[in-house]
């Protein structure tokens, strides 16, 4: 497993990091999540992600459980703060003070750590002042229980603006998780390079495009039983506007390239990723331990230019790059 600095900060992520956005605590029984977070491990993952709002704070519960017992120092874990959790009261959702403060607290609990290495803002909350949130944030990192901050979905108006608040504030923003992958580059052309400008590393999710940069979803064929596609929990969901012949069509076209390199598409896919120096990590999910250790296989592949070339030639006009589709992402209305 190779590692990377988590922006310009001091901080070294594994570039394979392991998430549970829709697995643990909901499509996945809770001990085959275990055993997928152990084989995390066994390939020498050490950077874990999730998110209060995963599961309703399931998910923090599973992640804290398959890592108690493990040496704290030798681990990276990374939570949110934004969507809603719990009942769903007025203020059980978004970045307030309230909201952030007692968030920090419930993670902390629900994970069986005194600390989170990276406190992330899940969204942009347009309901709060940004000043708000960013002191916030400044004073969970004074209290020790977040030792650095990051954000996700952030356009680059908004990046600038609260990294220019942390410096003030005496603290660094050091992240940035955006959806990212061969078929999703919306980031590229300007969310990357104000980050890169800023000191904000990407910890990318969905390089697979939520699994349709396996192969396995063939054009005008079944869908695989059992795979997201099929899932009535939120999967299918997710992966619906990927199911489109012409994509399915263009991702079949890469086996010729991962093969050249000893690779399956999956891992062709998420090394792909990497290859953007803008990129700290990459997040992989998983339902079974066989897949974590098959994905993470993709830390270290270097793509030369010349296939690099013909992955772009291969998926042509499927790619999303508009980089307006960033502020799709963050509700201008707080959800309850």
């Amino acid at each position: 497993m190779k590692f990377r600095h988590l922006g310009s900060s001091g901080l070294k992520i594994s570039e394979i990091t392991y998430g549970n956005w829709l697995t643990h605590g909901s499509q996945v029984e809770n001990d085959a999540a275990v055993a997928c977070v152990h084989a995390a491990l066994d390939v020498g993952i050490t950077t874990f992600d999730t998110a209060d709002a995963y599961a309703n704070t399931a998910a923090e519960t599973v992640l804290g459980r398959a890592l108690k017992g493990r040496r704290r120092e030798s681990l990276e874990i990374l939570t949110k703060v934004y969507f809603p959790t719990g009942p769903g009261g007025p203020n059980d959702t978004g970045l307030s003070r309230k909201h952030i403060t007692e968030s920090i607290d419930g993670s902390l609990r629900r994970l069986g750590t005194d600390h989170v290495d990276v406190y992330q803002a899940h969204r942009y909350d347009y309901a709060t002042p940004l000043e708000e949130t960013m002191q916030a944030f400044a004073d969970v990192v004074r209290q020790g229980k977040a030792l650095y901050i990051g954000v996700s979905e952030w356009t680059p108006e908004q990046l600038r603006a609260g990294a220019e608040l942390a410096r003030r504030l005496g603290f660094q923003l050091v992240s940035n998780q955006p959806e990212y992958s061969a078929l999703w580059r919306v980031v590229e052309a300007e969310v990357i390079p104000v980050s890169q400008e800023l000191g904000i590393g990407q910890v990318v999710f969905s390089p697979i495009a939520q699994g349709v940069l396996t192969g396995k979803y063939l054009p005008g064929g079944e869908l695989p039983a059992g795979s997201r596609a099929t899932d009535t929990k939120g999967g299918a969901d997710m992966i619906r506007r990927w199911l489109q012949d012409d994509v399915l069509t263009r991702v079949q076209a890469l086996k010729p390239v991962a093969a050249e390199l000893d690779l399956t598409i999956a891992q062709l896919s998420i090394a792909w990723v990497l290859q953007n120096e803008g990129v700290s990590a990459a997040i992989i999910g998983a339902s079974r331990p066989e897949q974590v250790t098959a994905n993470a296989r993709a830390s270290g592949v270097v793509i030369p230019p010349a296939l690099m070339q013909r992955i772009d030639d291969a998926l042509g006009d499927v790619v999303e790059r508009d980089p307006a589709r960033t502020a799709e992402r963050s509700p201008t209305a707080r959800l309850t």
